[in-house]
């Protein structure tokens, strides 16, 4: 209950402070457009600023609703022997990498998993489950947070937000424009919208939206990949291969909220269609790719 309060809380905020942000900027009034012609240069404005609002609010906020949503503790100071070697693993592969130092927290979770987040390589988060550090040996969670330290170190919380800011412009703005389309054309509204426009509106923003998730997916898959070969240069090929094996033979696949599940070591098991939704490529093929670089 209280991760959906959070969630539902956090949209509402990213709703008002765009919506703020519109009416300061004069661009709300496109919504209730009264004129024949549609003002493309103020519907691409319109879309820019949601699409991309949305998408770098959530990253602005993204340490923050992650420990929530988790429940994640910072280690400020490693007071066991365990959070120790966590901390001093994360701090070596993050000085390896060139990166600052981020901030390094456990979460209480059964499953075997790990995620990173933040704004940037030097603002970061990393934090790791209780299930894989009481189940993974230590050359196997120093591989799976070498690979948390590499998609910082590449950049990649900032690059999905870039690509998720662009599809959701171009869905928002393409729908719209369908919609005026339709409206125009075959219904021969000549003022303002009428009915057609936003029920048109509304169902080319979801097909489009389908179409926007398989686009973003892929590139998530493309960057696990490169994570995982991240991760075999921080630790070894051998320590990276033996972390994806095991998750691979876990029974129960790693769970993360929607909001995190692309930042975790591993994905869920999908094929055919499926597939094409998946934030992380299937284990078989992430473990072949990394074994077959030189």
């Amino acid at each position: 209950m209280k991760r959906i309060v959070l969630f539902l809380a956090t949209n509402i905020a990213i709703v008002l402070v765009l919506g703020i942000t519109l009416r300061l900027l004069g661009f709300e009034s496109i919504l209730d457009q009264q004129g024949v012609d549609l003002n493309i240069n103020s519907l691409l404005l319109f879309a820019a600023v949601f699409g991309f609002g949305g998408s770098f609010i959530s990253l602005a906020m993204s340490k923050w609703t992650a420990k929530r949503f988790t429940g994640a503790k910072v280690i400020e100071t490693p007071r066991t022997n365990q959070e120790q070697w966590l901390f001093a693993t994360v701090q070596r592969q993050a000085e390896m990498a060139g990166i600052g130092m981020p901030e390094v927290a456990i979460y209480d979770a059964p499953d075997m998993n790990a995620f990173a987040t933040g704004m940037s390589r030097n603002n970061a988060l990393v934090a790791v489950s209780t299930g894989l550090l009481n189940t993974m040996t230590k050359d196997e969670a120093e591989a799976v947070l070498a690979h948390e330290v590499s998609h910082v170190a590449n950049g990649d919380m900032v690059t999905l937000a870039l690509i998720q800011g662009v599809v959701n412009t171009f869905v928002i703005f393409l729908s719209r424009v369908i919609g005026h389309v339709v409206d125009r054309v075959i219904f021969k509204v000549e003022r303002g919208h009428g009915p057609a426009f936003w029920i048109t509106a509304i169902i080319a923003e979801i097909i489009l939206g389908v179409l926007a998730s398989i686009i973003v997916m892929w590139f998530s898959r493309q960057r696990e990949f490169r994570a995982d070969a991240g991760g075999a240069h921080l630790s070894s090929k051998l320590k990276m291969a033996s972390a994806l094996e095991r998750l691979k033979s876990t029974v129960k696949q790693p769970h993360l909220p929607d909001q995190l599940a692309a930042f975790g070591i591993s994905g869920g098991i999908g094929a055919g269609m499926k597939k094409l939704f998946m934030s992380h490529p299937p284990l078989d093929e992430r473990i072949a790719r990394l074994r077959d670089q030189d």
